[in-house]
Formats: C-alpha cells, structure tokens, sequence
C-alpha cells in the first residue's frame, strides 16, 4: 500500500497537472493505518506503474524540450454560414471580394441525404481554414432557382470555391464523404497557390 502512495506523491512530484488525476484517497500521506475505501481492491502491478511514470517523463521532456506543443484554442467545427437568396448571395460575394478572400458554397438540399452526412465534416474543414476563408452554404429549394442556374449548380451536393464574384472550382460531392472533403482540401489549397 506504501508503495502506491509514494507513487502518486512522485507523480504529483514530475507533474503538477497529475494531481488532478489521482484519487483523493491516494494523495493523502498517512501512517500505516492507511485503508482505501473497501469497493476497491489493489494489486500490485510494479511494471505497469513504472511504465506509466516513464510515459509522463517521457511526455514533461517533450514538453520541456518544445516537441509537443500545447493544445491552442482554434474551433474544432465553424458552422456553415446559410445563404437564403439571391441579395444576399451578391452581399456575400461583393464583402469577400473587398476583403480579396475566396468563399467556399456547400449547394445542398434538405432531402438530400449526402448533404445532410458531408455537412458536419465540411464544417470541420471549415475550422481548419478558419478565419481565413469563409465557408456558406444554399439550400436549392429555399432560393430562387435563378440564383441556383447562375452557379451552374445541377447536382447536390456541389461545393464551389468563389473569388472576386466568379466561380474558381467546385467539387460534386457524390461518392464517400473522406474522398469529397479531400477534394474539397485539394481545390482551397490549390486556389490558395494561384
């Protein structure tokens, strides 16, 4: 039992995050009259302890050393802004254009099931060129369909890059999900080159 105790005081002594990470009936130093909670049972696994110890050293030295970066706080998902008519499209555009950024348009609609499962992944996609690059998305059956004939739009899902008010690329989004948003990836980062 002693054993454990002073492992959980050289773990707090290597980490002081790793406190919050051992149990409160651990991080006590008492005598000998030390019980645990009776629902819990220990065994002694020296090996599995000390390979544990080893992993957070190894894990502080990188830190140490700056070959593991911390976590920053850039969004795991940005939700695709909604485009619901023509005037806004054109708002969208003429913005972008006097920002020179290019905008990404996921053309979707509500029935349609490809859509509905690419559309969290693209959000993801989304985060990783955030704030850079501005992702929107059009329901076809919510907007004019002029405004649908002006994309060239003909299938769903149909994903487009636009820049200076003209379409530069797009992708039909009608196979596997991991292969439209690699092609997605591909035609930003190739209009990010140009």
């Amino acid at each position: 039992m002693s054993e454990i105790v002073n492992l959980s005081s050289s773990l707090r002594s290597l980490n002081p995050k790793i406190s919050a990470l051992v149990p409160p009936y651990l991080s006590r130093q008492t005598s000998s009259s030390f019980s645990p909670p009776r629902k819990f049972k220990f065994h002694s696994f020296p090996d599995k302890t000390c390979l544990a110890a080893e992993r957070i050293r190894a894990v502080d030295a990188l830190k140490q050393d700056g070959g593991l970066q911390e976590l920053d706080d850039s969004p795991v998902s940005v939700e695709l802004g909604p485009i619901c008519g023509e005037s806004h499209f054109d708002q969208v555009m003429e913005e972008a254009q006097k920002l020179g950024e290019s905008v990404v348009i996921v053309w979707m609609a509500a029935w349609c099931r490809k859509c509905i499962y690419l559309k969290p992944k693209l959000e993801k996609l989304a985060a990783e060129f955030y704030p850079r690059l501005r992702f929107y998305h059009v329901d076809v059956n919510a907007v004019p369909y002029r405004l649908v004939s002006r994309a060239g739009v003909t299938k769903m899902p149909t994903i487009q890059l636009w820049r200076d008010g003209q379409k530069q690329a797009e992708v039909i989004g009608g196979h596997k999900a991991h292969f439209v948003v690699n092609e997605v990836r591909e035609m930003i980062e190739n209009d990010s080159i140009s």
